[in-house]
């Protein structure tokens, strides 16, 4: 089974819906494996997120980021990553599907309740940014 990270932002835990985001998740076939609510630290968002350094949301994003809690969560299924991509829709909810978190939930393109891996590759670095492997049940 494949896997993929998920994170709840602090737009969606701040409104208390990461139970409403969770069950289409599981919805959709997706088992969460691994899950923690936590404070990202400006450091830890800066490593997270220093693929998009040079781009000019940058330090909006770095600073909403660590503006809340946010759950960071490992999902399992067959093709995990693609399959979580279409639960969460377009990056900006104007442009995603019915259906989809981002479209149900989504604030703004920046707020958008949720963050997936794009490939597996970078889904492997991103969980084990997050999680010791004694902390993933399968």
């Amino acid at each position: 089974m494949d896997k993929t990270l998920s994170i709840i932002k602090p737009d969606a835990t701040s409104r208390n819906i990461s139970g409403q985001i969770n069950s289409i998740i599981e919805k959709s076939g997706l088992k969460i494996i691994a899950q923690k609510m936590i404070k990202l630290t400006l450091d830890q968002a800066k490593i997270f997120y220093f693929i998009h350094k040079d781009k000019p949301f940058y330090n909006d994003l770095i600073n909403y980021m660590i503006s809340g809690q946010v759950i960071v969560q490992v999902l399992q299924g067959n093709d995990a990553v693609n399959k979580y991509r279409k639960v969460m829709g377009a990056t900006n909810p104007e442009n995603a599907e019915d259906g989809t978190i981002r479209k149900k939930f989504a604030i703004s393109v920046q707020e958008n309740s949720v963050h997936g891996s794009d490939s597996d590759e970078n889904a492997l670095k991103e969980i084990n940014f997050f999680f010791k492997d004694d902390e993933i049940y399968y």
